[in-house]
């Protein structure tokens, strides 16, 4: 069993606050909420994209709030999705973070033919997270993709 220093309240509440962002954006995801999604970011934001994680390039790059409105919007191309958060890590300085973060997506489809798939999708988020107006908002958001698996699945 690991032992804990006695934490300040205020990093408590800080580390509280990132965990509710990145659920937040998980959220917003499944429920289709683009705007909401949105704003989780800074107006400057910088928001990359690795389909292979270990790739040196991102797989797309995008810059500003904005700009992040067809990405979000794609996944109404999925009958459904769940984005399922698991364990992460935040380092705080003051009014930046940074932060990793686990995802398993599950996005299930229907093909041309009908048949309907699940693609799941081990995802790790690289953040960057910032504190504007006593809010904290992902400055980068780096999203790798370690694996992913596509089969039919029934209802």
């Amino acid at each position: 069993m690991s032992s804990h220093a006695p934490m300040p309240p205020q990093e408590a509440a800080d580390r509280l606050a990132i965990r509710e962002l990145v659920d937040a954006y998980a959220h917003c995801a499944d429920r289709r909420d683009g705007k909401g999604q949105m704003s989780l970011f800074t107006e400057d934001t910088r928001f990359l994209v690795f389909m292979d994680a270990t790739a040196a390039e991102p797989t797309q790059e995008l810059h500003g709030r904005e700009s992040l409105a067809p990405v979000f919007d794609n996944l109404n191309t999925y009958r459904a999705t769940t984005h399922f958060n698991g364990q992460s890590t935040v380092s705080i300085d003051g009014d930046r973070a940074s932060g990793e973060s686990y995802c398993l997506a599950h996005h299930i489809s229907f093909g041309a033919d009908a048949e309907r798939t699940i693609m799941i999708a081990s995802i790790r988020y690289l953040d960057e997270f910032v504190r504007q107006d006593g809010r904290w908002l992902f400055a980068e958001r780096r999203l790798l993709v370690d694996w992913t698996e596509t089969r039919p699945c029934s209802p």
